[in-house]
């Protein structure tokens, strides 16, 4: 009779003591995204959350979302710098929430890796702290899962998963954009999360990490490594600000994966367009990342294909009324956003057009 094999989880590649030092690693972190409505903490199978505030409201709508930070993190693994990829996974979630007025409530994240390191994963779950907090919302909980024989021991994916609230009679959207509406942009900080498979095909490639760290003229002296890096910029909790002192927003426009071109047209009606003044000899009509003017270069993408693929400087997009212009921006710019004019809202068929 053959010797019965003594195999342990973490002969089969697991180290629980590992993610038990993880965890650690990361409560204090957790603990400064709190909310007077978070009851408990880590360590849970449920995180807990009252609703005794949504009272309060005349018809409260819970609003949620869900992303991720795809092939943004291929970069990141390259250069082996993961503090700033959890403000990524925040701001695609807290921001796609926020355009129909929701205020983000908790947030909850997924962590897969292929060998996990204590140390890496308090990287990457600070920056997601640091996005909560930007944006208001508490991280309740999460969960990391290490998978030895399924990916690569330094690689990583991450998901996260967001819960807002919304009183309905105050909810933005397409509903309330009329025919002659303004829209404002409010800057990004540079690619975002979105257009990266082309960003690494075209930039990141065949290049060694200390290529990357080089200073570029093309980018003002920053290097690729930084320059691709910078987190997301995340809006929601500066729009709450701003629409709870009574900011009177019509609509709004996360500007993600497809560009202007295709996210702008979600806060359209079907029977009205979006005009958007891009500039001509003179240059753009507003300013646009040194980075994104690299990667459109070196892509060689048309100006349609380029205000498809990346948000060209353009993270969030307003749409108000005329008269109400001044006091939109007033209000935002209190809360440190800046705005500038993008078009108009004209007769048509749900699209962005441009001149």
């Amino acid at each position: 009779m053959a010797e019965q094999k003594h195999v342990t989880y973490a002969d089969a590649g697991v180290d629980v003591d590992e993610g038990a030092r993880a965890v650690d690693a990361i409560k204090s972190a957790v603990a400064a995204t709190s909310r007077p409505e978070v009851i408990g903490g880590l360590g849970g199978f449920g995180s807990l959350f009252s609703a005794a505030a949504l009272k309060d409201m005349e018809e409260p709508v819970l609003v949620s979302g869900t992303d991720g930070v795809g092939t943004k993190l291929a970069i990141a693994q390259l250069l082996d710098r993961h503090d700033t990829v959890g403000e990524d996974l925040v701001a695609m979630c807290v921001d796609d929430i926020v355009v129909a007025g929701a205020e983000p409530l908790f947030f909850l994240d997924y962590v897969a890796i292929g060998k996990l390191r204590a140390e890496h994963v308090a990287q990457i779950v600070s920056g997601i702290a640091r996005g909560c907090e930007k944006s208001g919302c508490a991280l309740v909980g999460g969960e990391m899962a290490e998978h030895p024989g399924v990916m690569n021991p330094d690689d990583y994916d991450l998901a996260g998963f967001v819960v807002g609230v919304a009183d309905r009679p105050k909810m933005l959207g397409s509903h309330l954009v009329r025919e002659g509406d303004v829209v404002l942009g409010i800057p990004s900080s540079g690619i975002h999360s979105n257009g990266y498979s082309l960003v690494r095909k075209v930039a990141i490639e065949g290049k060694t990490v200390e290529e990357l760290n080089e200073p570029l003229d093309e980018l003002g002296g920053e290097s690729l490594a930084d320059a691709v890096l910078r987190p997301t910029t995340i809006y929601a909790g500066a729009l709450i600000r701003a629409l709870a002192a009574g900011a009177p927003i019509h609509a709004m426009a996360h500007i993600t994966g497809g560009g202007i071109t295709e996210n702008l047209n979600r806060a359209l009606p079907d029977n009205l367009d979006a005009v958007v003044d891009r500039g001509g000899a003179d240059g753009p009509a507003w300013n646009i990342p040194p980075v994104i003017t690299y990667m459109v270069k070196a892509a060689g993408l048309t100006v349609d294909e380029a205000y498809k693929t990346f948000n060209m400087g353009v993270g969030m997009s307003v749409i108000c009324a005329p008269a109400d212009v001044d006091r939109v921006r007033e209000l935002l710019a209190a809360e440190g956003l800046e705005t500038f004019p993008m078009g108009e809202i004209v007769q048509g068929s749900g699209k962005v057009t441009y001149r």
